[in-house]
Order: C-alpha cells, then structure tokens, then sequence
C-alpha cells in the first residue's frame, strides 16, 4: 500500500461536474493498493495517517496531529501511485492491485478511518474520474 498524505486549508472531488466530497481545513490521503494488500496492511496506515504531528501548534512547530486539531480527512483512490516509469515513457500499472483487490481495501479503509476518529471521513468515488482540487497548507506533503 502506498499512500500520500497532503496537509491542506481545503480538498475537494468533482465527478461529471458534481462536487461530491470537501473537506477544510485537514488531510488529503491519496491511497494505492498493490496484488499482495491484505486487510491486515491496513493496521498502520489507519493508526499512523490521524496521529501524523503535521499540524503546527501554538508556537508554529509541527507538534499536533489530525486527531488533536479536529482537522477533517478526505481519502481519494489512487491506483497511478504504483506506476513504474524505469522504461519507455508511457507508464506501466502493473503493480497496482485489480478492482477486485483494491476496491475492498479501500472501503475498508475508510470504514477503520472512521472508527479510529469516531465520525464520517469525506471520500472519493472508486475507479471514477475524478477532478480532484486542494490547497496544500505548507506545503506538507507525506509519502507512507
């Protein structure tokens, strides 16, 4: 699994036009599944990405974490982040894990989420277009 973690002001997702997620002030997770994923890889993604100190505290050093801020979190699928560009220039998705492997992971994933924080996370839409807008905050930027 590979995930990117964005600190951002705001994020949204726009599919055929329609906004149908947005988040504040919070975190943008770009995630990818690989063949090999197993619900049990998702033990520390769910415990690492709300307890990440990536939020500045009162004295501007990043010391807080999603959880301590009450920021929001927005989870996008994203099976480009398996890409592997070593040849050619076209990009090879081989790596990433089939509809069938991955849209589970992902709804799983969210379904953890929320029980780690105790409230609805904002989502993408699995396998859709998806335009997706943020405003880093930082930027902050995380590769797990």
């Amino acid at each position: 699994m590979r995930s990117v973690i964005q600190r951002v002001s705001s994020a949204s997702v726009t599919v055929d036009g329609e906004c149908i997620a947005s988040i504040g002030h919070g975190l943008l997770v770009l995630v990818a599944f690989t063949h090999t994923d197993q619900p049990a890889d998702l033990d520390f993604s769910v415990r690492k990405i709300p307890n990440l100190r990536i939020f500045n505290d009162e004295a501007g050093v990043m010391n807080k974490s999603l959880v301590d801020v009450g920021g929001d979190l927005l989870l996008v699928s994203q099976f480009t982040l398996y890409a592997q560009c070593a040849k050619g220039n076209r990009p090879s998705y081989i790596e990433s894990a089939p509809r069938e492997v991955a849209e589970p992971l992902y709804e799983e994933m969210i379904v953890r989420l929320e029980s780690t924080l105790g409230r609805l996370i904002q989502r993408g839409r699995f396998g859709a277009d998806m335009k997706v807008a943020l405003v880093n905050d930082g930027p902050v930027t995380i590769l797990l």
